[in-house]
């Protein structure tokens, strides 16, 4: 493993190198036996969504030694919605300060950061989302995380991300923790 370069994909891009970006997600997520393809085919299905919204911005990470690229990491997001919506999930009562900011188009959501393993605790993770997240104009970023998921919890804290509350898919069966960085002001 030798050094990590930093790039931007925009839309067109990232829509292009989709098949390229869905292995990479089946390779930094590791699924067990069987998973793989219908964690793929999500993982494309939301990608196909999200590159069509308005201010998505993707920031790659590639291992440069030898001869050709090979990916180390990727992170993506957008700018929330201003009508709100993003937010039906959530429970409880949303803090008046982020229904402002979200109404006012301040508000980034870090919609994916993936990282392959060999490139964990190097510093790839929070680099991505570092590069993604000062590029945006927004002064708040959200993320949601699996409770589970304490490697990533545990990441997201040391980078300055604060638990906000919790979120419920629109059948209610999962949770999923809202976690926020104040990014400037």
């Amino acid at each position: 493993m030798g050094e990590v370069f930093f790039r931007k994909l925009t839309r067109w891009q990232a829509d292009g190198d989709r098949e390229e970006l869905a292995d990479l997600y089946v390779a930094a997520y590791q699924e067990p036996p069987g998973e793989e393809y219908r964690n793929r085919e999500r993982f494309l299905a939301v990608l196909a969504d999200d590159v069509q919204r308005p201010g998505f911005d993707m920031v790659a990470a590639d291992d440069v030694e030898g001869e050709d690229d090979e990916p180390a990491g990727l992170a993506y997001g957008y700018p929330l919605h201003r009508d709100g919506s993003w937010w039906r999930g959530f429970v409880g009562v949303l803090p008046g300060e982020v229904e402002e900011l979200t109404a006012s188009g301040k508000v980034f959501a870090l919609a994916e950061l993936m990282v392959l393993p060999e490139h964990r605790r190097r510093g790839t993770g929070s680099r991505l989302q570092d590069r993604l997240l000062s590029d945006s104009d927004a002064e708040l970023a959200v993320a949601l995380l699996d409770p589970a998921n304490s490697v990533a919890l545990e990441a997201f804290r040391a980078w300055g991300w604060e638990r906000l509350g919790e979120f419920r898919n629109t059948t209610g069966e999962s949770a999923l923790e809202v976690l926020t960085r104040t990014l400037q002001g």
